[in-house]
């Protein structure tokens, strides 16, 4: 059958069709459907106007980028294609797809539960979404590919970035650890690492664009270089990093405690613009069950570590990933996390009560926790997690920051004189703004502002800015985003000319 023409995404009106990605679940995702709209823009298709409070946007096309780490993953992406299936009645022509983790996983039966979908495609086969689109649209079924792998790496795709001074940057994809609660090695294969120049080309293409600040983004961050033999090449790419002319803030997400080298740890420290927050998941503090997950490090190792980066990097932002309640954990190595996190003190954590994912081995585990059980130990957790977040952040009242203003972090910004940021170590700051717009930072732009209140996940800075700097970053937003002046000109008197 023939390959159907990709670049006539128009109505029988010649109207540009729209489309409205939607994402669940991790950076890589979020990097992915960058990716999904640089293509649907580049085979014609245009971005429908935001949807106002969280609704579903007026597109012709609207695309699911789904997770499967979760288990209310499922009940959100069913529970919402249930609400399209009127909508695409009412609206013939609409397509809908569904991409990510869960359609590498679920394939035929996304078709089977919700026959209004269009297109299933999968982690390695983002590329096909326009010519399966357009497949469906003229043989009017549903179109279901899915490869085992990789195709085409998906930074060599297009991209509609969604930031015009921060950027993801991927360095691999795939994983090939056998963690027994993660799904994600089934369905995204075994790591594929980029080459490093590949990565450093990327990385000054973006900053001549105005971005300037960049997150390195990979399954296992720490074993980048397994692929073409090179142990250190991690530590060698932040270092890289640090010659980039106008890269400002470097970050990266996220490693693997097993993986995690003491190079990297003077690399980050030696290296100006490798911001010092780190981000590492410890999942549990039992080394019982850090053995049952298969996680190849002991509470001690971890907790070393932490130890070494404080050491190089006194002023270090640690987080971390917790699962609370994994099939046969005890009150005991509950406990056993409790005393990790009070002796780690970490910044903040992400914490997860366990649920079943079909296909790992720990779903098949007959030890299940009570979900009662696991209910109160999360809360336990989640309370010492925050007065530790507490303590740490009324720390830096009186204290000076530098921070990144940004949009989309604060929701009260509109309501208040206040714009969001990010300080160097990764803590969110909400901070007063001049009401004149000559004096307002703009998204992207940098200042150094007085923390004068600590909250548990957030600072507050109501002191006057200092040392305001307009940015390239913020440049870049301003040519995105501001209305630009109409041209002056000086009119002759003449008559308008017809075109030949």
């Amino acid at each position: 059958m023939d390959t159907p023409d990709i670049t006539t995404a128009r109505s029988d009106a010649a109207r540009p069709r729209t489309y409205q990605v939607i994402t669940y679940g991790c950076q890589m995702n979020v990097h992915d459907s960058e990716r999904i709209a640089g293509l649907l823009e580049e085979a014609g298709y245009v971005r429908a106007p935001e949807p106002v409070h969280g609704e579903l946007a007026e597109a012709d096309v609207v695309v699911f980028n789904t997770c499967a780490v979760r288990e209310n993953a499922d009940n959100r992406l069913y529970g919402n294609l249930g609400h399209m299936a009127p909508l695409k009645e009412r609206r013939p022509g609409m397509q809908i797809a569904v991409g990510g983790c869960m359609a590498q996983k679920d394939r035929e039966l996304i078709t089977n539960r919700a026959p209004w979908v269009d297109v299933v495609f999968g982690t390695n086969n983002i590329g096909s979404l326009p010519v399966l689109l357009e497949r469906a649209r003229i043989e009017r079924i549903g179109q279901v590919e899915i490869t085992e792998a990789l195709r085409t790496f998906p930074s060599d795709l297009p991209s509609r970035r969604e930031s015009a001074y921060s950027a993801w940057v991927a360095i691999s994809v795939g994983c090939n650890n056998t963690c027994t609660f993660c799904i994600v090695p089934a369905l995204r294969g075994r790591e594929t690492d980029r080459r490093p120049g590949q990565v450093l080309a990327e990385v000054r293409a973006l900053v001549e664009t105005g971005v300037q600040e960049i997150t390195l983004l990979g399954q296992n961050v720490n074993s980048y270089g397994v692929q073409f033999g090179d142990r250190a090449a991690f530590a060698k790419l932040l270092r890289a990093c640090g010659g980039v002319e106008g890269l400002e803030r470097v970050r990266f997400t996220s490693p693997h405690p097993a993986a995690f080298t003491d190079d990297v740890i003077k690399a980050m420290a030696d290296t100006p613009n490798v911001m010092h927050q780190l981000h590492m998941p410890l999942q549990s503090g039992s080394d019982a069950v850090l053995r049952q997950m298969r996680r190849s490090y002991r509470a001690e190792r971890f907790l070393g570590i932490l130890d070494r980066v404080r050491a190089a990097m006194p002023d270090a932002a640690i987080s971390t990933d917790i699962i609370v309640g994994f099939p046969g954990e005890t009150d005991e190595d509950f406990e056993a996390t409790m005393d990790v996190v009070r002796r780690a003190r970490f910044a903040n954590a992400f914490t997860f009560q366990y649920s079943v994912r079909p296909g790992t081995p720990a779903g098949a585990r007959p030890d299940q926790v009570p979900r009662e059980v696991v209910r109160e130990r999360y809360e336990r957790l989640l309370a010492l997690q925050e007065r530790i977040s507490w303590e740490q952040n009324r720390a830096f009242e009186g204290r000076s920051v530098e921070v990144m203003f940004a949009t989309g972090e604060g929701r009260k910004d509109d309501r208040r004189e206040r714009m969001s940021g990010r300080a160097r170590d990764n803590r969110l700051v909400h901070v007063a703004v001049p009401a004149d717009p000559a004096r307002r930072p703009r998204p992207g732009d940098i200042a150094e502002v007085e923390v004068t209140r600590g909250a548990p996940h957030y600072l507050v800075a109501d002191a006057p800015l200092r040392g305001l700097r307009r940015t390239r970053g913020g440049d870049a937003w301003a040519a995105r985003h501001e209305p630009r002046p109409e041209p002056v000109g000086v009119g002759l008197g003449l008559p308008a000319m017809p075109r030949p």
